[in-house]
């Protein structure tokens, strides 16, 4: 009786995981859905401001450059959370082999990066969508003090970090703005600006790297969340298949628990 009674609470505990493990998968779907709006209307606004900015250099060349940054400066955005696989270990994969400086969105990530960069800031991470206009507003206070006009110079920021979109891990270099749309038609002549060139063109790298930012945290979260529903699937398989075992052993004591019950029986109906 002892051991059936064990099954039976061990059955009992792993009917209590699944409801939980489901409850996450639910959660990580919810997510998912919301971000997939999230996500489209960022990616229509960087495309605006790409289309602007080739706009731009087409008619003002003198303020685009095509040499490669004396230094870069990389943010690794990784997962704030856990049960997501290895979301952060294939992201640190794709680091560069040589010394870097950087910046990490994401504790869990900074925790497993150890002495493979210069860490100058961690940054807590997004959890759920609503927490990443919050996570964009750190990320953009810290890059001003980090990113400093002489800084700039000579200097690129690139960005690593799972896309959603295509489902792989992207190293997308952001400043100074490269890899632009060509223009959708030749434009016989400059647009007329408000402001001077080199105004304009430090405001619109402004709002392009605020864009850029907020949808690349939406687009990390969407795959972490991606992640996490695998990562639910894989474990609510496994736990059918343990309780489907032990159901089996269950049901195999109880069996004989019923064959010893009977052999009693009928030994005391001879010993009469």
């Amino acid at each position: 009786m002892s051991r059936r009674r064990e099954i039976a609470q061990r059955l009992a505990a792993l009917n209590d995981i699944a409801g939980i493990l489901s409850a996450m998968k639910g959660l990580a779907l919810m997510e998912v859905r919301l971000l997939t709006d999230f996500l489209a209307s960022q990616h229509r606004m960087v495309a605006g401001i790409e289309a602007a900015a080739s706009e731009f250099f087409a008619t003002h060349p003198e303020f685009f450059t095509l040499d490669a940054p004396e230094q870069e400066f990389y943010l690794l955005v990784g997962a704030e959370q856990g049960f997501c696989g290895d979301f952060n270990e294939a992201l640190l994969a794709q680091l560069p082999q040589a010394p870097l400086r950087c910046m990490v969105v994401g504790q869990r990530l900074a925790a497993r990066l150890g002495a493979r960069a210069a860490v100058e800031q961690v940054l807590a991470g997004a959890t759920v969508a609503d927490e990443v206009p919050a996570v964009l507003l750190r990320l953009t206070a810290v890059l001003g003090k980090l990113l400093t006009p002489s800084l700039q110079r000579g200097s690129g920021l690139s960005v690593l970090y799972h896309c959603a979109n295509s489902g792989s891990i992207r190293l997308r270099r952001l400043l100074p703005i490269r890899g632009l749309p060509a223009p959708a038609a030749t434009l016989p002549y400059a647009a007329e600006l408000n402001l001077s060139p080199g105004a304009f063109l430090h405001r619109l790298t402004g709002h392009y790297l605020h864009a850029v930012l907020n949808e690349v945290l939406y687009s990390s979260l969407m795959a972490e969340n991606y992640q996490r529903q695998i990562h639910m699937d894989s474990a609510l398989q496994h736990l059918n298949e343990d309780s489907a075992r032990l159901k089996l052993s269950y049901n195999l004591q109880r069996q004989e628990e019923i064959t010893e019950e009977i052999e009693v029986i009928l030994l005391s109906a001879n010993m009469r």
